[in-house]
């Protein structure tokens, strides 16, 4: 898979600059970024790069006085995979609050590490022994979705909420079938099967992801209610049946085109929930779903990146 590589110049550079330019840069196809002294690296595709998108947005950047300039170049052939493996993250914690019935669970956290980087401290008064903690391990190869990201916390937040209202974890699993579009590592799969839902199928246009998320759920321990396939929302089509959760954490113009392939997947009663653009995104969003017969049930905000949830009546 070839990549173009390039060099962002934020003049005068700041954190929330970078962040807005990064979500501006994905709906131009752009998948992962990496922090300069003078603003961001990223990396796209080749067959995805939009770069009418790109100078159109930049163009109307709406920062005052900031200006971006970016040199572009095919990256260099290197065994990205490797590169990954040799990086880590920072653990995430995801506190909630469980509530426990016939003296089954009472989870307190979800804890997201890759294995590496093991928060301690910060889980010592928590006991796998006592059911108080769910553990998910990402390993990140060029691929996203590691729970650091805003919009990924966001959904797993949600997801914590939403299966703790439907049932603790108890020995048996929910009869919940899960769509995972844009899977990247799988997280938000494994994720909802960690909590407790019956079968997964996540799917992604980027190979890396695909294998990557299959791996992931190897380490969890969850392969054999998982399924990822290689493709996008057209994919749809040859997947039978339908879904009672539906997640996708892409960005705003792919949710906008794809959300009557995922409306024509759920079940009567089913949720979406839908992360990966800013909150100014949202409006147009919500009058999407609801032209769908969605309903909106949820709203939520991270350093202005949102979380939408919808339910499709039963």
């Amino acid at each position: 898979m070839k990549y173009f590589e390039a060099d962002f110049v934020i003049s005068p550079c700041s954190p929330d600059a970078a962040d807005l330019l990064a979500a501006i840069a994905g709906e131009a196809g752009f998948e992962s970024f990496e922090e300069t002294p003078t603003g961001l690296k990223g990396y796209v595709q080749q067959q995805l790069f939009d770069q009418e998108t790109l100078q159109a947005a930049l163009a109307e950047f709406p920062f005052d006085n900031v200006n971006i300039t970016y040199t572009i170049r095919e990256a260099e052939d290197r065994d990205w995979n490797e590169q990954w493996e040799q990086e880590g993250f920072e653990p995430i914690i995801v506190r909630g609050k469980w509530r426990e019935v016939r003296g089954k669970r009472n989870v307190q956290a979800l804890i997201i590490h890759d294995g590496r980087h093991l928060p301690t401290e910060e889980i010592s008064h928590l006991s796998p022994l006592t059911s108080h903690l769910i553990e998910i391990e990402i390993d990140a190869k060029l691929a996203f979705g590691t729970g650091t990201h805003e919009t990924t916390r966001m959904i797993c937040a949600t997801l914590f909420d939403l299966f703790s209202n439907l049932s603790p974890l108890t020995s048996h699993l929910l009869p919940l079938r899960v769509l995972d579009c844009g899977t990247g590592t799988g997280i938000l799969s494994i994720c909802a099967l960690k909590l407790g839902a019956k079968e997964a199928i996540g799917y992604d246009i980027d190979e890396w992801s695909v294998d990557n998320a299959r791996h992931n759920a190897v380490i969890n321990r969850v392969d054999d209610r998982f399924t990822s396939l290689l493709g996008d929302a057209t994919i749809l089509n040859k997947v039978e049946g339908t879904f009672d959760l539906v997640l996708a954490n892409i960005n705003r113009n792919i949710l906008l085109a794809d959300m009557p392939a995922f409306k024509q997947k759920m079940a009567p009663g089913a949720t979406l929930i839908l992360s990966g653009f800013y909150t100014a995104d949202c409006p147009m969003l919500i009058e999407k779903a609801a032209s769908l017969g969605l309903t909106l049930q949820q709203q939520k905000e991270d350093h202005d990146w949102a979380c939408l949830v919808f339910s499709f009546p039963s």
